[in-house]
């Protein structure tokens, strides 16, 4: 299982850019990280002692990263489902932190904004609101619709691995966040 959320956690925080000028662990990280965090330093010195926070992309295509991103930046992404509570359990990983901030970048890893957590929450699949999942999918066209059909057929992916399958009430966690940089 381990794995499964090793596999997640990369799918959601790799970075895939040129060139890149410094590496963490296996991660290469884009020199527009590292100017952004720069540059939100410098306007808000209070987090100028604050390390470099992770840089990521959603999801798992140029497509679909490159478009979240975007809507990140645009202030109309504002939650993302980040994976099932069980897997947080089998890791002994701790759940996301409010007030932990995220570079998120483009598919090429560069950055594009800085978030923050506000809020995380342990929901079963099936309770998720249609304001909810319209906040993780950046629309409020059938976002119910799309968030479910998305994120069932991740979760059943990444399940099958173990022989396991999602079901209606599996608890996921959700986390609210907000845009601080640009």
């Amino acid at each position: 299982m381990k794995h499964i959320v090793l596999t997640l956690l990369l799918i959601l925080s790799s970075c895939k850019s040129e060139p890149k000028t410094e590496t963490v662990g296996d991660k290469e990280i884009d020199p527009t990280v590292h100017a952004m965090w720069h540059s939100f330093t410098e306007s808000y010195l209070e987090f100028k002692k604050e390390e470099l926070p992770d840089s990521w992309y959603f999801h798992n295509t140029k497509e679909d990263a490159d478009r979240l991103a975007t809507l990140t930046l645009n202030g109309k992404k504002t939650a993302m489902t980040s994976g099932l509570h069980t897997w947080y359990k089998e890791a002994n990983a701790d759940l996301p932190t409010v007030g932990t901030k995220h570079i998120v970048t483009d598919f090429e890893g560069k950055a594009r904004a800085i978030i923050k957590i506000t809020a995380v929450d342990t929901i079963p699949f099936n309770k998720l609101s249609k304001e909810g999942a319209a906040m993780d999918m950046g629309s409020n066209v059938e976002p119910l619709k799309k968030w479910k059909k998305a994120h069932w057929d991740f979760f059943s992916s990444v399940m099958a691995e173990k022989g396991e399958r999602p079901t209606e009430d599996m608890v996921i966690v959700f986390e609210k966040f907000e845009r601080i940089w640009p």
